[in-house]
């Protein structure tokens, strides 16, 4: 569709979600996918302490923002009761199962129970996905392809943290730098995909300026010098300095575009002008 071929008007900026929802999809998405990559190369023994606790505090943090951001706390366990048709819902229970099992997994040893919880992240890890992609009113959230874009910028920023504090508390794995490098190119590809499908769209053009910045920092920032500094770290490994910069390079432009992505490209669609005056779709059918 040619987005020049219909006017749009009444475009407005939601209010309901600030800094402290980007919180929960920056500190949600870190923590689970550092939960995940800390399973998975602990196979087949248990994850470590320091990683299994870093992971819950990420996820712990964003949710204690949102809970903040609702203003009156006893509000927040109405997000328990609609299972069936909310992803936020879902969101809240994966969490409570990835706090239980975590924590028996730290009470008995089982290396069971902390595979389920790494199993139980990568879970809600797409509900976060999934939550955006439900708010229809609002373009850069609605656009499918968000889903594998959050997934992938949440595998990133997992595995980017989990080399950081190998570097503090262990050895640095090179087969961690490895599946970093291949996942900052995954999360190119992904934000190349969405962005050309949102730009097809007919999104708000302040929709489009919001997430311009993204452009260079997921690819630049984001991939570019992640892959140099990696490259460097894997041709030398004892020099640490290189895996340490490709980690925090890939890291922060995942994180500056959820904040872009929750509190700056969340306008609302208003109405267009096609072959009838409506709100949303301009050639959606009239219900």
């Amino acid at each position: 569709m040619n987005p020049a071929k219909f006017g749009r008007f009444g475009t407005s900026h939601q209010i309901s979600w600030d800094w402290r929802a980007a919180a929960n999809f920056i500190g949600g998405g870190s923590g689970s996918a550092l939960l995940l990559f800390a399973t998975l190369t602990a196979y087949p023994a248990s994850p470590p302490l320091w990683a299994v606790l870093a992971g819950l505090a990420l996820i712990g943090a964003g949710l204690a923002c949102v809970w903040a951001e609702i203003g009156r706390p006893w509000r927040a366990f109405n997000v328990l009761f609609h299972p069936q048709t909310s992803w936020m819902t879902r969101e809240a229970y994966v969490a409570a199962l990835i706090f239980l099992l975590s924590v028996a997994a730290l009470a008995t040893g089982l290396a069971l129970l902390a595979y389920s919880a790494g199993a139980a992240a990568l879970l809600f890890l797409y509900c976060q996905g999934r939550i955006l992609k439900a708010a229809r009113g609002i373009p850069a959230w609605r656009e499918p392809a968000v889903v594998r874009l959050i997934v992938a910028t949440g595998l990133v920023e997992g595995c980017a943290l989990l080399l950081l504090l190998q570097s503090a508390f262990a050895a640095l794995q090179t087969e961690m730098l490895g599946a970093l490098l291949v996942l900052v190119l995954l999360r190119a590809a992904s934000w190349l995909h969405y962005r050309a499908r949102l730009l097809a769209s007919d999104a708000p053009q302040s929709t489009r300026r919001a997430l311009a910045p993204a452009q260079l920092g997921l690819l630049l920032a984001g991939a570019a010098l992640p892959l140099l500094a990696g490259g460097a770290a894997l041709v030398l490994p004892q020099t640490v300095a290189f895996g340490v910069l490709a980690a925090i390079a890939a890291v922060l432009p995942g994180w500056h575009f959820k904040f872009l992505l929750v509190t700056r490209a969340a306008q609302v669609q208003g109405y267009a002008l096609g072959n009838k005056l409506r709100r949303g779709h301009p050639l959606a059918q009239a219900r």
